[in-house]
């Protein structure tokens, strides 16, 4: 049996038959990685399963309606859709510690109070496995573990076990006995995965696919991964602080961009229905303060804002922001010069939203500019004021996603008034609603 030697791309998985300091495909450097691989006749079916390669014309294809299963973990739902389907392969990533394996030990017990479930451990043992569902009071859960690496003889055990859930922690931990590299090199995460995915295709099986994360936050592996599964989340969090958010930024069977937000408490995760409470633990009111509502998958959030504008001592001042793209932040600064009369050329402009949360949409930017006008004139905002809106770069106002849907969220938590874009106004009896168009008009209010 022949044995050749090839160079993967670690950034998008391309091959070449010859080291290369820059890949040809997606331009990155020094991402070529050499590999043994002994070349065989393949025997391997296609990830939909099919014995037989042959061609239907589109209009005969049959709709299946396929039964999701429910988690148990409602946040957990939401983010997929309302479920798991059968056959379909999710990919778990994040920090190390975020709680992945806690979240899926937990789905997992209680998927198996209806299925049969196996629960594939790389990197733990057993023992450790029963320590933490000891912790989480799981230990009596119909689950059933398996520690093993290699990927043949996890299919081999899954092939008679006919799990209906198969969880892997973690696929870069998992080897194939057709490449002689180590374990958690791109040719084995990408083999392992792909053996792996056609397992669950062909039988049906619900596959759960736990992956590290690299320094700058993205899935460990080839970028190949992310496209041979079906569903990708990223589990996120701050250290210092007991909530996680799960997002979901590729999804065949739901939406994307959904959020689910967990508690870390000391029995496991706890989902959090009503988001906009945790987020909204106002102190003493104060300036550069204001509270904006952002639409994250299909529901409303509301968040706190906070600007501080102060004198700078430097030659080019600060624009510090966490949780807002600093690009997004020097943009509003420049409509502000430009159409409001507003210059902090010489000022450091910093700029936070509270609880950990990254805000990635358009609709918060009139709460950014508010509040950071706010610091600057030292004047307060009303605390019990709803503000959102997209700042346009000449001066105007536009609507934003489910106006109707956050001011009705304010109007739940005790808003008394809401500035919104023209397009986004709706009556409300709980709330007064204030229709701004221009720059200038959000001024009077601030």
């Amino acid at each position: 049996m022949a044995t050749k030697t090839q160079y993967v791309c670690s950034d998008c998985g391309a091959n070449s038959a010859k080291w290369s300091g820059q890949c040809t495909d997606c331009g990155a450097w020094n991402t070529y990685t050499e590999f043994a691989i002994k070349a065989k006749p393949s025997s391997r079916q296609g990830f939909a399963g099919a014995t037989q390669a042959t061609v239907i014309p589109l209009s005969e294809v049959e709709s299946e309606l396929c039964e999701r299963l429910p988690t148990g973990v409602s946040e957990l739902n939401r983010v997929l859709g309302s479920g798991l389907v059968p056959g379909s392969v999710v990919l778990i990533g994040g920090d190390p510690g975020i709680g992945k394996s806690t979240l899926l030990l937990q789905t997992t017990a209680e998927l198996a109070k209806q299925y049969s479930t196996l629960y594939v451990t790389g990197e733990e043992s057993l023992a450790q496995v029963g320590l933490r569902a000891e912790r989480l009071d799981l230990k009596s859960a119909p689950v059933q573990l398996l520690a093993e690496t290699e990927v043949e003889t996890i299919i081999s055990i899954a092939q008679q076990q006919k799990p209906k859930i198969l969880v892997i922690d973690s696929i870069q931990t998992v080897f194939t006995q057709q490449l002689t590299s180590a374990p958690g090199c791109v040719a084995q995460v990408r083999e392992s995965a792909q053996l792996l995915v056609q397992f669950a295709k062909a039988t049906g099986t619900a596959l759960f696919l736990v992956g590290h994360v690299n320094k700058d936050g993205a899935i460990a592996g080839p970028r190949v991964l992310e496209h041979m599964v079906d569903t990708v989340l990223y589990f996120e969090g701050q250290k210092d602080s007991r909530f996680r958010i799960l997002r979901a930024v590729k999804n065949r069977f739901g939406a994307v961009n959904e959020m689910g937000i967990f508690a870390m408490t000391d029995k496991g995760l706890k989902g959090v229905s009503h988001p906009s409470a945790i987020f909204l633990t106002r102190q003493t009111p104060t300036p550069g303060t204001t509270v904006t509502a952002t639409w994250e998958g299909s529901r409303p959030m509301l968040l706190e804002v906070q600007a501080l504008v102060a004198d700078s001592m430097l030659e080019n001042p600060r624009r510090v922001s966490v949780g807002i793209d600093p690009n997004r932040l020097a943009l509003l600064l420049a409509v502000m010069t430009r159409h409001g009369g507003i210059v902090m050329g010489q000022m450091d402009v910093f700029l936070n939203v509270v609880g950990g949360v990254r805000i990635s949409e358009t609709g918060a930017d009139l709460a950014i500019m508010a509040a950071v006008i706010s610091s600057f004139k030292n004047k307060l905002v009303d605390p019990h004021t709803l503000i959102f809106g997209e700042v346009g770069l000449g001066g105007e106002i536009r609507p934003v996603q489910g106006g109707q849907e956050r001011i009705k969220e304010a109007a739940k938590h005790g808003f008394k008034r809401a500035i919104v874009p023209k397009a986004n106004a709706t009556a409300c009896d709980d709330i007064e609603v204030c229709i701004v168009n221009t720059v200038q008009e959000a001024l009077e209010y601030f």
